[in-house]
């Protein structure tokens, strides 16, 4: 049934007082706190720009389909299909502004119509929020992790590609590239790929492009980096060292022969505690032109070791020990180094909030556009539940090592 542009639109209404009485309330009541926020960001009116030079379409409008997708994510649904659990929710009218909500058919076609240039704008409002609570925090030190994370998707998707999946093997996957921010927890920017591509394709680029769009937006802060041994390579140390960014990332034992008997040849380590012992050395690669600073490190560990016996030819194996390498340009002492690398364990975390509360692995339709919008509304989703967090409570305590 077709309807007018005045039958779905509402004007906005002002946020209503919470009373707290027994009385049958709606089950999405909560998102009364959203409806501040978006109207604090002016996410509605920003949404609009990024998606104005779309002409034609539904009478709903791009943007407040995107942000129907958005406060689906946030009411955590996954499948477009289940927006019809809340079609006829009236605080989920409220918050955008509707007297009827699109349906699944509109979603879809809306969402697959998108373009390349809606996609860039609507990435680059996402950098703009997160960048602006960074501006707030004022942060001395800004602290980034680069990783890949696999979207699996059972069928034919446009710019997807059978690739490495340990969970599907064999399934078409996208692999984007994410940048997130350790202090705040959010997703900062993402370069999208197909499945096909190693984690460093690209990589280069794209970080040392976001380091400088940092040090515009945010002048004076000391930048970090922290990656794994997937981007490790002469070219991106020198890089970061070039722009005076500070970086620890981990070595590839499989890549250097001499790493194994450096550390089978080492008879004194130094210890941090009785799980984690260390030793470090300037060194370089015959192919290096620059010695930097290695780290070695030991862990003792009390599970059997179950790898692969070819891989003994790279990797020194030691009965109750694992070993592991980590290359910085950082001055600060060993321990913290140590530290700061581990943290990299939070991006893995989020990652898994992502997926799992944000429904970021999931490809709802065929062209390349749609998805790529619909990830965005998922990180978008994600950032939004960030900054609630940090409106609701000052911040417990400084950054820590």
């Amino acid at each position: 049934m077709k309807h007018s542009r005045s039958e779905v639109h509402c004007k906005t209404r002002k946020i209503p007082a919470l009373h707290f009485e027994d009385h049958a309330l709606t089950s999405f009541s909560g998102l009364v706190v959203f409806q501040g926020l978006f109207i604090r960001l002016g996410l509605k009116e920003r949404l609009g720009r990024c998606f104005g030079h779309l002409a034609g379409g539904s009478i709903f409008g791009y943007h407040v389909i995107v942000l129907t997708l958005v406060v689906h994510l946030l009411l955590g649904y996954r499948r477009l299909r289940e927006c019809e659990s809340y079609e006829d929710d009236p605080m989920v009218k409220r918050l955008l502004g509707l007297s009827r909500l699109p349906d699944v058919a509109t979603l879809s076609r809306t969402l697959a119509q998108a373009d390349q240039r809606s996609v860039e704008k609507f990435r680059a409002l996402v950098w703009e929020l997160v960048v602006e609570r960074l501006r707030q925090l004022k942060l001395a030190r800004l602290t980034l992790d680069f990783d890949g994370s696999v979207q699996s998707t059972t069928r034919w998707a446009e710019g997807t590609a059978v690739g490495f999946n340990k969970k599907k093997k064999g399934a078409r996957s996208y692999y984007p590239l994410f940048c997130t921010v350790a202090q705040t927890g959010q997703v900062l920017d993402l370069l999208h790929r197909p499945g096909n591509v190693h984690d460093s394709n690209g990589a280069q680029a794209f970080v040392i492009e976001r380091i400088g769009r940092l040090r515009e937006a945010l002048p004076g802060v000391t930048l970090e980096v922290r990656m794994d041994s997937a981007f490790f390579s002469w070219e991106m140390a020198e890089a970061l060292r070039t722009h005076r960014v500070e970086f620890t990332v981990s070595v590839p034992f499989e890549r250097f022969c001499e790493l194994k008997a450096m550390i089978e040849g080492r008879l004194r380590w130094r210890r941090f505690n009785e799980e984690w012992s260390f030793f470090e050395t300037p060194w370089k690669p015959k192919s290096w032109n620059r010695r930097y600073r290695f780290v070695f490190l030991r862990q003792k560990v009390k599970q059997q070791q179950k790898d692969p016996v070819q891989l003994d030819l790279f990797i020194p194996h030691e009965w109750g020990y694992d070993f592991t390498v980590i290359l910085t340009n950082k001055r600060a002492r060993m321990k913290k180094i140590v530290a700061f690398h581990h943290g990299r364990g939070a991006q893995e975390n989020l990652f898994g909030e992502l997926k799992s509360q944000c429904q970021m692995d999931y490809v709802p339709v065929r062209t390349l556009a749609g998805n790529q919008t619909y990830l965005l509304c998922a990180i978008l989703a994600h950032n939004l539940a960030r900054e609630l967090q940090m409106l609701a409570e000052p911040p417990q305590r400084h950054t820590t090592e």
